[in-house]
């Protein structure tokens, strides 16, 4: 479709060029030059309907319209006055029409970037539960279905062997308190925050992960779902952390912590070596999120866009 655009543009210039001599052309110099751009006019409309299917006549003219009353006929060999002001003002819409496929075709060739990395997370996640592979770290919930839960830190088995988590991690873990209010989702966030900010990242991935399942449209969902992603990015689990984020822009675009997600995303991409994704990434952001981008987000995105070539 691309290609079919750029031969488009192509035909349009020469056109335009064409255009400028037209009303010194001969007749059939001109009735010819009027064929190729009805010719081209014609491509064009299927063409936009190939790209936009369904579209109807508030958007595109039909192919076939009634003769206006009063209409005059242009006679046969016959120039034309305004010969050239015609063809310019038809090589304008042209143009007009092609600005729209192309910004179509780049919107279309962007989500088909994002659906192809998030089916690849999604392929990798089904081959580790093909192979029965379980994370490090538990949640060990007592008899009732909403009963406490206990955390379990991880186990560095290249440090600490099979013999379980160190005397200080346990220790470190429990002096991290969990608030207790009137709203119970907050105070599970607020406790994933705790873990993730003292840097117990397994713990707080696990705590996170309990608060998105448990509280999926609370008004912290956003929060937990960007911090759980953050938890294995500094983890140094990008691949996972790419899952959580892209699922959290996703999921609302206009969200508090989407923004975020989205630049963590393409740090990810980064840090996995995937170029191409990250530079797709940092692009949506800059486009959709304009004043975070000199605002909140500033350095951050700054500071991706220097580690990466986006031509």
């Amino acid at each position: 479709m691309t290609g079919k655009i750029a031969s488009l543009r192509k035909s349009t210039g020469g056109l335009l060029a064409a255009g400028l001599v037209i009303g010194m052309m001969p007749h059939a110099a001109a009735a010819q030059v009027d064929d190729r751009l009805e010719r081209i006019e014609t491509q064009l409309r299927a063409l936009q309907r190939a790209v936009f299917p369904g579209g109807d006549q508030r958007f595109f003219e039909p192919e076939i319209t009634p003769q206006t009353q009063g209409a005059t006929t242009r006679q046969v060999g016959t120039p034309s006055a305004s010969a050239l002001t015609d063809v310019l003002a038809r090589l304008d819409a042209i143009e007009i029409q092609l600005a729209r496929l192309t910004a179509a075709t780049e919107v279309n060739e962007n989500s088909l970037a994002l659906l192809e990395m998030r089916m690849a997370e999604l392929e990798q996640s089904r081959l580790a539960a093909a192979t029965n592979q379980q994370p490090t770290g538990v949640i060990a919930v007592g008899g009732e279905e909403e009963g406490p839960v206990e955390l379990v830190p991880e186990t560095n088995l290249a440090t600490e062997g099979a013999t379980g988590p160190s005397p200080e991690r346990l220790a470190g873990v429990q002096a991290i308190t969990k608030p207790a209010t009137d709203d119970a989702g907050d105070d599970e966030y607020v406790y994933g925050f705790r873990l993730w900010d003292a840097g117990y990242f397994s713990e707080a991935q696990q705590q996170l992960a309990l608060f998105v399942e448990r509280y999926p449209q609370h008004w912290r969902t956003t929060y937990g779902r960007n911090l759980l992603g953050r938890a294995f990015l500094d983890a140094g689990d990008a691949r996972r952390a790419a899952t959580h984020f892209f699922e959290n822009y996703q999921a609302d675009k206009q969200a508090a912590r989407a923004p975020d997600s989205l630049l963590y995303l393409s740090q990810s991409m980064i840090e996995l070596g995937d170029t191409r994704r990250a530079c797709i990434a940092l692009a949506e952001f800059g486009e959709t999120y304009p004043a975070l981008a000199t605002g909140r987000l500033q350095e951050l995105y700054e500071s991706n866009l220097g580690r990466v070539d986006c031509e």
